[in-house]
């Protein structure tokens, strides 16, 4: 075989294998022009995303969420800030060729988290409880109560390991007093469950609740230097050898500039992209997304030098 023929045989057989690879398949999506929802992704400057794409009705806010192909995207909407009326939990489906119109798949909940698995869709309750859909053939089943404690569970997510992190002041204070609460650990097993701060340097004496936290735990990203009255900032702690955390950095003056509100941060599964939701009152409330795998490398980097 000659060597032109031989190359475009190779060249061939690597498409065709590439083509029946689902690890293939799933990052290619995520490189096409279709991906986020057909949005031109940010540079190092947050912009809103898919503006005037999503709310349809009230406001967009809380967590959203990307399934690991990228080809369904969940996200949170509320009437008010505050205010749980009105509150529910929208998914976008890419059916192939375009993505179909967004559709209700839970009322009176927010900040929809898929399980690692992607088998199980977990939800935030008005008081501050975990409610589960689980993936059926005919889509998602309807929402319900999965567990709730006396103590809050405030933005519930999973990790790769099986440990879950929360929000909640399991270590002592009334369920509704927000300020008692910690960012945390949750253990399940079949005989008891546990529930742990992560303590010092992430924890402060004011609320700490809205966080992200990577599949593989190699760090988290937290809403810090709260106010009473809950604007913040977003910053960025890693997990050292020994597990615990590094002091948290700042994501900088791009993310951070100017007196917000600044909460549902999560990390888009390819790594690409921070998502989060930012505002100075209802009218001004968006999701927003920044380039964030550069920004990443240089906060690990910086946070490891000391």
């Amino acid at each position: 075989m000659k060597i032109k023929q031989r190359l475009s045989f190779v060249l061939l057989c690597l498409l065709m294998q590439g083509v029946s690879d689902p690890l293939f398949a799933q990052r290619s999506f995520w490189q096409t022009k279709k991906a986020y929802l057909a949005q031109k992704p940010p540079a190092d400057m947050p912009e809103i995303f898919a503006p005037g794409l999503l709310a349809d009705s009230g406001l967009v806010l809380g967590r959203v969420a990307f399934s690991k192909d990228g080809k369904n995207f969940y996200y949170g909407y509320a009437r008010h800030w505050f205010d749980f009326r009105g509150t529910g939990v929208k998914q976008v489906h890419f059916n192939g060729t375009n993505w179909d119109k967004p559709v209700i798949i839970a009322t009176d909940l927010g900040n929809p988290t898929l399980s690692t698995d992607e088998t199980k869709l977990y939800f935030g309750g008005k008081n501050s409880e975990v409610w589960i859909s689980e993936q059926t053939d005919k889509g998602w089943s309807a929402p319900a109560p999965w567990l709730n404690k006396q103590y809050g569970l405030y933005n519930f997510m999973p990790s790769n390991s099986g440990v879950y992190y929360v929000g909640s002041n399991g270590n002592g204070g009334a369920k509704k007093d927000y300020s008692t609460y910690d960012f945390c650990t949750l253990v399940m097993t079949p005989a008891d469950t546990m529930i742990k701060s992560l303590g010092r340097p992430l924890n402060t004496p004011g609320f700490d609740g809205d966080f992200y936290i990577a599949p593989d735990e190699s760090y988290i990203i937290i809403s810090a230097k709260e106010r009473p009255s809950y604007e913040c900032e977003l910053w960025i702690s890693f997990r050292k050898k020994d597990k615990r955390w590094t002091s948290p950095l700042s994501l900088g003056p791009n993310i951070n500039t100017g007196l917000a509100h600044r909460f549902g941060q999560y990390v888009s599964p390819d790594g690409k992209y921070l998502f989060y939701t930012r505002g100075t009152s209802e009218k001004d409330c968006h999701f927003y997304w920044v380039r964030f795998d550069r920004l990443l490398a240089m906060l690990r980097k910086k946070a490891f030098v000391h």
